[in-house]
């Protein structure tokens, strides 16, 4: 009996996967061993002491955030694979990035003029060009106006290539132009429908006799009031105040920092009403979204195609800069 428990041992040793899992947020890392994703999400949820009433958990690729749900799928990836746990109604973010977007978490008191500003820039290009998508319009800016030759040499790369770079910088502040441009287009067309309509409705109404004046009221509160007070930098707030469709100039950073925000002290600090700051808060998670899908989708190609090696600098293609 002990020789034949013994070989049942060695057998389900042969069948488990190792795998080290995490939580979204968390720095603290589990090594845990299961033959299924089923027996590693339960283990998972043990050792992350993740409360019972958030799950279902989803598990993730560290490394890019791709969701693992087949047990094929899942038999197929190496020993000692990195997952992180997402929580119920919790999304993957660019913090789950092991690599390439770790920039995001870097304080901005490191930057202490123009000259490291661009040097910062080019050196997260230099980790992983696909933190291109992730940059607000001000960093893709500045890497632009910088002199090709300072680039080159920061970069390691030839003035062609650095050519390439700056086009297809260029090309990106360009489609978010486009796409700002769409958006107002469209909200000017919206706003004159609701004012055609409303001009059609009294048209259409009889003479209404003339109202009473209402007493005002005061409640004694403000758009202005100080008891909601907000994380967000005066910079971040000016560019949500002032910039149309604001979420297109941030960077992922400050988005996320926007969506973390609760919608009434948001509003309060705009001198907006609620649902004002709650449809920018959406368009904000639309965006990060979006970015940090594509951010996804290179990541998973270049996985498979280039065997995670870092994308070449002349597969970026070529464009006219425009002025």
């Amino acid at each position: 009996k002990a020789p034949w428990g013994t070989a049942e041992r060695q057998c389900m040793a042969g069948r488990m996967k190792r795998c080290v899992v995490r939580r979204r947020d968390g720095p603290e890392q589990h090594g845990v061993a299961a033959s299924c994703l089923r027996e590693l999400r339960d283990k998972a949820c043990g050792v992350l002491a993740i409360d019972k009433a958030r799950e279902p958990i989803t598990l993730v690729l560290a490394e890019d955030g791709t969701i693992v749900d087949d047990d094929d799928y899942f038999l197929c990836l190496p020993s000692n694979t990195k997952f992180v746990a997402l929580a119920k109604d919790e999304k993957w973010s660019s913090k789950s990035l092991d690599r390439g977007t770790s920039w995001l978490s870097e304080s901005a008191d490191e930057v202490d003029s123009a000259a490291e500003k661009w040097k910062q820039l080019a050196r997260q290009l230099k980790d992983d060009l696909s933190n291109i998508i992730l940059m607000s319009e001000g960093d893709l800016q500045v890497l632009i106006d910088v002199p090709r030759s300072d680039l080159a040499e920061e970069l390691d790369q030839s003035e062609t290539k650095i050519q390439v770079l700056q086009d297809t910088l260029q090309q990106v502040l360009d489609r978010r132009e486009e796409e700002r441009q769409s958006r107002q287009l469209l909200q000017l067309y919206l706003e004159a429908l609701k004012t055609e309509d409303s001009i059609l409705r009294k048209v259409a109404e009889p003479e209404a006799a003339p109202r009473k004046e209402m007493d005002v009221v005061d409640t004694g509160t403000s758009s202005t009031d100080a008891s909601a007070a907000t994380a967000l930098s005066n910079q971040i707030l000016a560019a949500l105040k002032e910039k149309p469709a604001p979420e297109l100039c941030l960077d992922s950073q400050d988005l996320e920092l926007v969506l973390k925000e609760d919608a009434a002290a948001l509003a309060s600090a705009l001198g907006w009403d609620k649902q004002k700051a709650e449809a920018l808060q959406e368009a904000c998670d639309q965006e990060l979204s979006k970015r940090l899908k594509q951010v996804q989708t290179l990541h998973s190609l270049r996985s498979t195609s280039k065997g995670k090696k870092t994308l070449p600098w002349g597969d970026w293609p070529s464009a006219k800069r425009k002025k």
